[in-house]
């Protein structure tokens, strides 16, 4: 990739995640063009320099995609085609990535999906803090090579965000749960209290911190979502199913005065809520180990895995090269807490792992 000074970015698709990435770049220094298929946006975008025109320059370092999922793979796979540079990165910001992971087979392409959003639409609601703290999954394959991912790496890091690695179809699964259905769910809950409010209008004024809170993402951007559940069609329907056991069982318990039962829940409910991960770490409280790799396929893929396996954060991700052919050395910044625990499973896994001093 080119100088710090010289970086260029291109951004396919400028609403809410799109237009904030480009400011966020902006700020940091990148010179950021871009696209949409609305002419209007694009105008708008130019006149509030969130990009600084259109051009796909052939000397591109970065093309990040953020367009509904149905369309990612055929724009990534058409940027692809008109560019000839080597170490070029495409990525992508879908929330679903097999179907798209499965049909972008350049290697130069790294799937990726921020776990960011608000309930602003739009160029209008972009921000270029939106990423700061967020989580950024990617979803490296036996393809990826550590350069490419430790260049994504940094720039996601760059704009705020903490990286974790998994692969595609965990990524389908898992989001299923954390992501998809609880947006159907806040749908679901708004759209009841809107109908009740028909007849009780002052249901609304009854709407305390609690019921905004589980509804809010429900005014997030409708138009994005057909294309990502039906997508993970499979994945969100099993955790509907899951999830109606889970209300079944409570409505049974209410009605066969099951105390213990519903005391049972809700305990073990706020306790995993108090486990969810939300420690930022200083520099103090970091980690570093060297990871030697060789020059193979999936290499990368394997480390970064095993540490979000472990829940284990990469903080930073340096790739040193060694002489042509006999692969090179991974630097990783990790919490200094779960740092030997993580060096002890690289090792199981067949890695030399030296602690940084």
């Amino acid at each position: 990739m080119t100088s710090p000074n010289s970086r260029h970015a291109y951004v396919i698709g400028l609403g809410l995640i799109g237009a904030s990435i480009a400011l966020a770049l902006n700020e940091h220094g990148w010179t950021v063009t871009g696209s949409d298929s609305d002419l209007a946006i694009i105008e708008s975008a130019i006149e509030r320099a969130v990009i600084s025109g259109t051009e796909l320059s052939p000397e591109v370092d970065l093309v990040v995609v953020a367009t509904p999922a149905g369309v990612v793979a055929r724009l990534a796979n058409e940027t692809l085609a008109k560019l000839s540079r080597a170490d070029v990165i495409v990525t992508d910001v879908a929330g679903v990535k097999g179907s798209i992971v499965a049909q972008v087979v350049d290697e130069r392409f790294l799937g990726g999906h921020p776990m960011a959003g608000s309930e602003l639409r739009g160029l209008s609601g972009a921000n270029a803090e939106l990423f700061q703290g967020s989580t950024w999954v990617l979803t490296p394959t036996d393809r990826t090579s550590p350069t490419t991912y430790s260049t994504l790496h940094g720039v996601l890091r760059e704009i705020g965000a903490n990286v974790v690695a998994i692969s595609a179809d965990d990524h389908d699964r898992l989001v299923a749960i954390a992501s998809h259905v609880p947006h159907l769910l806040a749908g679901s809950l708004m759209n009841e209290a809107s109908q009740v409010a028909e007849q009780d209008a002052v249901l609304l004024q009854l709407a305390a911190g609690g019921f905004r809170d589980m509804t809010r993402i429900a005014a997030g951007d409708p138009g994005i979502w057909p294309d990502i559940l039906f997508e993970n069609r499979d994945a969100v329907v099993q955790s509907l199913e899951n999830l109606e056991g889970r209300l079944k069982t409570l409505r049974e318990a209410l009605l066969d005065d099951g105390r213990d039962v519903i005391l049972e829940n809700l305990l073990s409910a706020a306790s995993a809520r108090r486990q969810l991960p939300g420690r930022a770490l200083s520099t103090e409280d970091l980690s570093y180990l060297r990871v030697k790799v060789s020059d193979e396929p999936g290499v990368l893929a394997r480390v970064t895995r095993s540490a979000s396996d472990l829940l284990v954060n990469i903080y930073d991700i340096e790739i040193a090269h060694g002489i042509e052919g006999t692969g090179g050395t991974l630097l990783l910044a990790v919490d200094a807490q779960q740092s030997q625990m993580f060096s002890d499973a690289l090792s199981a896994l067949g890695f030399q792992v030296a602690h940084e001093q």
